[in-house]
């Protein structure tokens, strides 16, 4: 006799289709519950669209790490590709500005990058069993990326961050600018050094991996409500769900996975929540005539000095920005891609620009640089996977499974403690 699945009977809502919330519905679905995924649009058309594509366990250091410091009076001057801001927002948010800075020293960003590193293993291993389940192996390559050094001085100065990868278990192979060449001939010879970050991976469309994602939870059964979420209220017994367009929705749990709507929707259910929204810009191209072809690149590349992401999609060569720190409804500046355009253009022949318009989306980041993952402060039955700053897409396997664990009242993979919720979150009514 088999044991029952951990969630057999329960109702469960997860609000968000991006990359956390449709994994989050895989997984509980997989526990046995019966599970309704809510989203105003479809699975993978927002911020879990626009992203880099990189799965990469380097990310386990986070942006506000010992360096920032170095380069804090460059950045302050508001003129770098790498850190744009709107005063006021900075201003506004300032608690929020000084936790992020406070969580530099040492001791916390160590442990940041202890707690990370045990997430995004957890999710990369999550992701290639799903994508190989899903038949979705022709967006995933195993090419590893490369962080690419202008000066050699800049090299240097990243040493410290090579040593701690290195000391994960993460492969690195320092490269010289010959070495660079004979790897991604089209890129123009301006990089002194470079290292391939080996173990890594990458997608060339983030939208549809997660879209078939999201029809794997479809063919097992789950069902997906294409409305916006306008509220939700906690009983006894269950959650009330109040949404647009529909009758209320009722529910044994929730999980709230709506990124940088997050902050917003749990403020108006009686949460006071310290998050900013660090965001972000791409546009595609075309790759110019090169040697008989368009110039292309067989990984993606973080230029560390331009501060862009230049990624190989189906779409055209994706350019992705670094940080704009604005409010996440404040209209669209195009100072910052316009900047990295320009940079990427000394590396390669972008050739044609394929969009008229640059996408926007919001990386919604608490003050430590972890998510938020757990039960809700006060709640008996609102769970949260809410803040994941630059690596959702990456660590959205990885999340789903210990919300799952959870929820499940089963032992996690990892330590959930650097993820309570209750760090930046308060039930205030």
């Amino acid at each position: 006799m088999t044991d029952r699945p951990p969630l057999e009977g329960q109702t469960i809502a997860v609000l968000g289709a991006g990359m956390v919330g449709v994994c989050t519905a895989l997984e509980l679905q997989k526990r046995g519950a019966r599970v309704t995924l809510v989203d105003r649009s479809g699975p993978g058309t927002m911020t879990s669209y626009g992203n880099a594509g990189v799965l990469a366990r380097s990310s386990l250091i986070p942006a506000n790490n010992p360096s920032l410091l170095f380069n804090l009076p460059r950045l302050a001057r508001n003129t770098s590709a790498a850190l744009r801001y709107e005063p006021r927002f900075v201003w506004r948010n300032a608690p929020w500005l000084i936790q992020f800075l406070t969580s530099i020293r040492r001791s916390k960003f160590l442990e940041t990058v202890e707690a990370l590193d045990g997430l995004i293993r957890l999710s990369i291993e999550e992701h290639t069993r799903l994508v190989e389940a899903n038949g979705l192996q022709s967006h995933l390559s195993d090419h590893g990326w490369l962080f690419l050094y202008r000066k050699a001085r800049a090299y240097r100065r990243a040493r410290s961050h090579r040593r701690l990868m290195r000391g994960y278990g993460i492969g690195l192979q320092d490269l010289s600018r010959a070495d660079l060449s004979d790897l991604e001939p089209d890129l123009e010879p301006i990089f002194e050094n470079a290292v391939w970050v080996k173990d890594s991976y990458s997608v060339n469309n983030p939208g549809a991996v997660v879209e078939g994602y999201a029809r794997a939870f479809v063919n097992a059964g789950g069902q997906i409500e294409t409305q916006s979420v306008q509220g939700l209220r906690e009983h006894e017994g269950h959650v009330t769900l109040h949404l647009a367009g529909r009758n209320d929705l009722r529910a044994d749990q929730v999980v709230v996975a709506l990124g940088p709507w997050a902050k917003s929707f749990l403020s108006d259910a009686g949460y006071r929540v310290r998050m900013a929204f660090e965001r972000g810009y791409h546009r595609h191209f075309s790759g110019g005539a090169q040697r008989g072809h368009n110039a292309q690149l067989t990984r993606p590349v973080f230029d560390t000095s331009g501060g862009y992401v230049l990624a190989p999609m189906e779409a055209g060569l994706r350019l992705s920005t670094g940080v704009e720190l604005a409010d996440d409804e404040a209209p669209q500046t195009t100072r910052q891609i316009e900047q990295a355009e320009q940079a990427a253009r000394e590396a390669i022949d972008l050739g044609e620009r394929l969009d008229d318009e640059p996408w926007m989306g919001s990386r919604p980041s608490l003050p430590d640089s972890r998510p938020a993952i757990g039960l809700a402060p006060g709640s008996k039955r609102v769970y949260l996977g809410i803040g994941h700053q630059h690596i959702g897409f990456t660590t959205g396997a990885g999340t789903a499974q210990v919300l799952a664990d959870l929820m499940s009242n089963r032992p996690c993979p990892i330590d959930p403690t650097p993820f309570r919720t209750d760090r930046y979150i308060k039930r205030v009514a």
